[in-house]
């Protein structure tokens, strides 16, 4: 890459953001300077907690005067609402930015209805009175689709032979293909590291790069054995041996807690996998105190558990040993010990006093608290854990409602790990002013009984979901838009690629490859695909800044998050691992424009690779325009540069 080219667009990426305009004059070659715009957003102030020691408390005194009956009191500190609106507002700016179309079909919005995911979701928008989106194109629904599963961008034959496609049934059969790829177990073998913590070293323990391997070996062979859910969470919660070469031991291992007594491990070791498997954090608070004055205003069935029922569930594993080797520092051994229970005796560690309250005695013994299952010394404490967690209706709830939020951009229940139990049924409903939780009940309830009946078959609830209109929806919609159609589904909400994905998408669209080096327990390994990395980790080479800047977390302390930021918009005009791929010899456009003298086929080949879709006229006659001059060579690459800043290339819409 030459000097000269580098400094071309490192100055108009420079005035882009610094004068919010497009990039390029307006020849058809523009984005939005959304991803210069959040930066000067003022910051929500941080809520205030009562309990010094604990920062998992919302301040209810804080919203204590608008009034005892007041619903407001309760959606305030409800962390969905904002969530919802974000997505709401950045769905209506993107939408508005997007190419022009003007061939929709509309959703079979009266019924009868072949899904029942669609049967929910447009009978209640029929109920309230919602007009649905139209039913989106076949090219941004392949696009969508493919992210979604894989995490990638449709090549361009697989676009052209979709969309020439006559089979009424095509976008179905998609579907299957995308399930059946191998593209789909990277793509879900990153979504569950991301659930399940999975890296090499935390704040709290390090699981070293073989432990982070042999859990990533475990979900990844898992996906490609479509191993029933039920059975690779039973796994993870029993998981013993080395932890080098037993993944599920390293799920046990993932949940020690340093600088405190053993109880604190068990303590986390419950909290994450409540959070993980049941999509109930607010463990993290009950391990500490009742719930009672502490969660009132913000989970009501959190607010009637005890203290000593969250030990009572920590319990389970009590018996859970992780120990290393005599003269071996690296590893861990997980065991399950025959006897033992969690002690109340501790005045120290990450949590308040555990001393017998309620009647407990020391040791408790695990209690579950769902089903009431109140274990003895002679059972096996995490196999019991495993059989209970595992048959309880609200695992199925949180797993449908995980995958959900991934596909529709909110849950039914969201956040996705903030359910109120005593909020779930509409038959049942709790007292003002606390409302149901779910935004459809009966969705929620028939998408898990199907998930236990299918055999907790995760491609099969992937495969209804793709499949129903309600997923199908364009992210464009013709009415006036109303914030508060967003948890009822009544268009595709839009979302910024994630890190990997924008980084595989670029690999793909210029071919020019990525070759990232990582540190493995088998020695440095190359590593082609961004969604194939084993954890959220820097790569040496390649794309490594890229990934960071777009917020890929480090699952940890800071969680993968899909901000947008002016440090985006210059990292997509400037850094070197999008420039060199513009302007590599060995990038698609050199033999592109060998193929053809017709510069009308080399502006539709770029938009078909990069953006999966053809240009519109006017796109196509500003690009044409723009080839009058210079190099056939140069203007491509600008070409190519430029969609790489488009709002069509950055979001999933």
């Amino acid at each position: 890459m030459s000097r000269k080219h580098h400094g071309r667009y490192w100055l108009i990426g420079l005035l882009a953001v610094i004068l919010t305009i497009p990039f390029l004059p307006r020849s058809g070659f523009e984005t939005p300077a959304l991803l210069a715009q959040s930066e000067e957003e003022e910051e929500t102030p941080a809520t205030p907690t009562p309990e010094p020691e604990c920062s998992f408390f919302t301040n209810f005194q804080q919203y204590s005067a608008l009034g005892p009956d007041s619903l407001q009191r309760v959606e305030i500190i409800d962390a969905s609402i904002r969530r919802m609106s974000e997505a709401s507002a950045q769905t209506e700016q993107v939408a508005r930015s997007l190419a022009p179309i003007t061939s929709f079909r509309q959703p079979n919005y009266q019924g009868p209805w072949v899904s029942r995911i669609d049967s929910h979701i447009f009978s209640t928008l029929q109920q309230l009175n919602i007009q649905p989106a139209a039913l989106t194109t076949d090219a941004e629904f392949l696009r969508r689709v493919t992210i979604d599963l894989t995490g990638r961008i449709p090549t361009p034959e697989q676009v052209q032979q979709f969309l020439a496609d006559t089979d009424a049934q095509k976008r179905s059969h998609a579907v299957d293909r995308l399930l059946d790829s191998p593209e789909w177990v990277d793509r879900w073998t990153m979504w569950l590291g991301d659930l399940l913590k999975n890296n090499s070293a935390s704040s709290q323990i390090n699981r070293g790069v073989q432990g982070r391997d042999a859990l990533y070996e475990f979900i990844k062979t898992s996906l490609q054995n479509n191993q029933p859910y039920n059975q690779f969470v039973s796994e993870l919660l029993v998981g013993a041996g080395d932890s080098f070469a037993s993944g599920p031991a390293d799920f046990i291992v993932g949940g020690t807690m340093s600088m405190g007594p053993v109880q604190d491990t068990y303590d986390r070791q419950w909290m994450l996998a409540a959070t993980m498997f049941l999509g109930l954090k607010n463990f993290d608070c009950l391990l500490c105190h009742n719930g009672e004055g502490h969660l009132d205003g913000v989970n009501l069935w959190g607010s009637q558990v005890k203290r000593s029922e969250a030990w009572g569930m920590a319990a389970f594993f009590s018996r859970a040993r992780i120990t290393r080797p005599a003269g071996n520092n690296t590893t861990y051994v997980v065991t399950e010990a025959a006897a033992g229970g969690y002690n109340l005796n501790t005045t120290s560690g990450n949590r308040p006093t555990r001393a017998a309250v309620d009647g407990l005695r020391s040791p408790v013994l695990p209690k579950y608290l769902f089903s009431g299952r109140q274990l003895t010394a002679s059972d096996n404490f995490r196999v019991v854990l495993a059989q209970e967690l595992t048959q309880d209706l609200q695992f199925a709830r949180a797993t449908v409602n995980y995958i959900w939020a991934h596909f529709f951009g909110v849950g039914i229940v969201d956040p996705p790990d903030a359910f109120d139990l005593a909020r779930l049924d509409p038959r049942n409903p709790p007292p003002p002013p606390w409302t149901v939780q779910p935004s459809n009940p009966a969705l929620l309830d028939e998408l898990a009984r199907n998930f236990v009946n299918s055999g907790f078959d995760l491609k099969e609830l992937m495969r209804d979901i793709a499949n129903s209109q309600a997923y199908q929806l364009s992210s464009r919609y013709s009415g006036t838009w109303d914030p508060s159609y967003t948890r009822y589904y009544a268009r595709h909400l839009i979302r910024r690629l994630q890190s990997e994905e924008l980084v595989d998408a670029v690999v793909q669209s210029s071919g020019v490859a990525n070759n990232m080096t990582v540190a493995t327990g088998a020695g440095n390994v190359t590593i082609p695909w961004a969604m194939q990395l084993p954890e959220t980790i820097v790569p040496r080479g390649g794309a490594g800044a890229v990934l960071d800047t777009f917020l890929r977390g480090d699952r940890d302390e800071n969680a993968r998050r899909a901000d947008l930021s002016s440090s985006q918009a210059l990292s997509l005009m400037n850094d070197t691992f999008i420039v060199n791929r513009v302007q590599s010899a060995g990038n698609r456009l050199p033999a592109l424009l060998a193929s053809t003298p017709d510069n009308t086929e080399v502006v539709r080949a770029v938009y078909l690779g990069v953006l999966s879709r053809y240009p519109t006229t006017d796109e196509l006659n500003a690009a044409l325009l723009k080839f009058q001059t210079g190099t056939r060579l140069s203007n491509a690459q600008d070409l190519l540069w430029t969609l790489y800043n488009k709002v069509d290339f950055i979001f999933d819409y």
